[in-house]
């Protein structure tokens, strides 16, 4: 198994793209924390996996309030008595053109999608750093490479997630702390799957593949990043977009 024994820390896991890295990972071996702010459905997903047979913990989160965020890192030791992997997975949307962008929207996909990752990723470090290895995943998108009509808000904040990534992995490579991120294309997600048909299609036709992205397609390239398999990728965004042509 790729990740016997790891213990991986997965925001935004309740649904999603994050779910499916949370069954990824506990098939290749890892013990999963769910961390989601929907408790419901985080709860929900650790007895439906648990029955599987993997070993995963739901613990609430707020990835925006610094205070729930280290709550989530002690429950997290205490649980499973160590970290090895943290997936910044967590983020939210809040679409609209820019001359219609409440300064509310803007700031709070920023907050969560910026702020949040960097929350995170300093509660974990010091963790990572004394044991001196360890594995952070953050989650771009395509929409923070080229930009995307009616994503100001989305498109910066994902653009910003590349900027740290890369700030990350000169700061914390000599600790043995590998740092990279994905970025997403067009998948095929509950949000997705809720507007209209025409607008999907649209969205397939401008990928290479002509198709959706599974979010197996993502949570597969999460399980090679987390792996040591990719012990000297570094610094890097891959990009799984099907070859999208924006």
């Amino acid at each position: 198994m790729r990740l016997k024994d790891k213990i991986a820390i997965i925001t935004g896991a309740a649904n999603g793209i994050g779910l499916a890295t949370a069954q990824r990972f506990g098939e290749e071996g890892a013990k999963v924390v769910l961390a989601d702010y929907d408790a419901e459905a985080g709860t929900v997903q650790e007895v439906e996996l648990n029955k599987l047979g993997y070993a995963v913990k739901f613990i609430q989160v707020d990835v925006a309030n610094r205070g729930s965020v280290n709550a989530l890192v002690e429950q997290t030791l205490d649980h499973f008595g160590q970290i090895h992997i943290l997936v910044n997975n967590a983020g939210i949307t809040r679409d609209a053109m820019l001359t219609k962008m409440t300064e509310v929207d803007f700031s709070s996909v920023l907050n969560v999608n910026i702020t949040g990752v960097f929350n995170c990723t300093q509660a974990v470090v010091p963790h990572l750093a004394k044991q001196g290895h360890g594995k952070i995943i953050n989650t771009s998108s395509v929409s923070g490479v080229y930009g995307n009509v009616g994503q100001t808000n989305y498109a910066a904040s994902k653009a910003a997630v590349i900027g740290m990534t890369k700030t990350w992995a000169k700061e914390l490579g000599r600790k043995g702390i590998n740092v990279n991120a994905v970025a997403p294309g067009f998948t095929s997600t509950a949000m997705v799957a809720k507007m209209p048909e025409t607008i999907i299609d649209q969205m397939k036709s401008s990928v290479s593949l002509q198709r959706l992205g599974d979010p197996r397609d993502i949570a597969n390239a999460y399980l090679f990043l987390a792996s040591e398999e990719s012990s000297y990728v570094h610094g890097h965004v891959l990009q799984v977009d099907g070859g999208i042509m924006m």
